[in-house]
């Protein structure tokens, strides 16, 4: 009988990989991608690539501000990739974190509109925080009723659910401010700063404006790593991410934990719409949530659904945007020539995730099946 030979690589599935092995993994990824980088900005437009990557430096973190911004960014996208997490534990895949952020930011709007200088700052904030999670959390619960009684793809019903939120942000707009062929109210309670998030650290400090939502964000992130490590409730989730059929048999409802889940899920999506409206831009318009719904699916995908890694994920993708825009307006060059080589890095650091699932070892010497 002939004999074949085994396959020259093997394919093992990894069981515990160390943070060091890990975090090399990661950095070899990150330095190929730069390679490529480097080989593709050469070759299509002749430019030095180690300016180019000194202006993705400077775009970034250059001066304070742009640090901040950065941060900023960073921030909020964590603040969504950690809303997303519980959902895609659960194997429930909320592709509708950008409609969750639009309409926690028309809450929070709204209030800031109506309610700006007619309640203390500190209880308007309160308010405009509460709502914006409980708009959210209503946004996630539509999919997830009609998922659990009607068996509904989630993927696409949180995906249309968008367009509804962003066609809401449009009326809004129009109810509003009322403008003819404007995509944006406008910048809310500028003169009063009624509903802004208050400063800290003074008026001299660059980041000042920022570090509110910060607190805000980082309080969030560490709850909800303690809640899917430590509490009953997070146990259920990944019970019912393995198997629904296990979780019914070990006597945990599965429509519960999908309708719990959902609406933590969505409240914090909404409340990142607050941060943006009350933290950031101070206004409501239909590039509010600016595809870091989509963005932060990445986020989250990268980081394993672990938020404390996300946190360097989150990061490590705001600093490619921010410095890309850079290089667009340094070199002149095409902003979707950025976006090619932040695409080439996200190519490697999503590839280089068999790595982290698998290993790969060499056929031995003379091995035969």
């Amino acid at each position: 009988m002939r004999q074949s030979r085994e396959p020259l690589f093997q394919m093992h599935k990894r069981g515990y990989i160390s943070f060091g092995k890990l975090a090399l993994i990661h950095l070899i990824a990150l330095l190929l991608a730069l390679v490529t980088c480097a080989a593709v900005i050469v070759l299509v437009t002749g430019v030095n690539p180690l300016g180019v990557y000194e202006a993705l430096v400077t775009g970034a973190v250059g001066n304070p501000r742009r640090l901040w911004v950065t941060i900023r960014e960073s921030g909020i996208l964590l603040l969504i990739a950690v809303g997303l997490t519980p959902a895609f534990r659960m194997r429930f895949w909320n592709i509708g974190a950008e409609g969750q952020i639009l309409v926690g930011g028309i809450a929070s709007a709204g209030l800031m509109i109506l309610l700006g200088g007619k309640l203390p700052n500190a209880l308007l904030l309160l308010l405009m925080l509460v709502c914006s999670m409980l708009f959210g959390m209503v946004w996630g619960l539509v999919p997830a009723y009609c998922k659990a009684r009607y068996h509904t793809n989630e993927t696409l019903f949180t995906l249309m659910m968008n367009y509804v939120a962003l066609q809401l942000v449009t009326f809004a707009i129009c109810f509003w401010e009322n403008p003819k062929g404007s995509n944006s109210i406008g910048t809310i309670n500028q003169a009063t700063r009624a509903g802004w998030f208050p400063r800290i650290g003074g008026t001299g400090f660059a980041g000042s404006q920022y570090i509110f939502g910060l607190i805000i964000i980082l309080l969030v992130t560490v709850l909800m790593h303690l809640y899917l490590t430590r509490t009953k409730q997070g146990f259920e989730i990944s019970v019912v991410g393995a198997s629904q059929n296990t979780a019914r048999y070990a006597g945990i409802s599965v429509q519960r934990v999908m309708l719990r889940t959902m609406a933590i899920s969505g409240a914090i999506c909404g409340l990142a719409g607050a941060v943006i409206v009350g933290g950031a831009g101070h206004t409501l318009s239909i590039s509010t949530a600016n595809g870091r719904g989509f963005t932060a699916i990445l986020v989250a995908w990268m980081a394993n659904f672990n938020p404390l890694f996300m946190a360097l994920t989150a990061i490590l993708l705001c600093f490619m945007q921010q410095g890309a825009i850079q290089i667009a307006t340094q070199f002149k060059l095409n902003q979707n020539f950025s976006d090619i080589i932040t695409g080439i890095v996200l190519f490697f650091l999503i590839g280089c995730e068999f790595f982290v699932r698998y290993r790969l070892t060499l056929r031995k010497r003379g091995a035969t099946k």
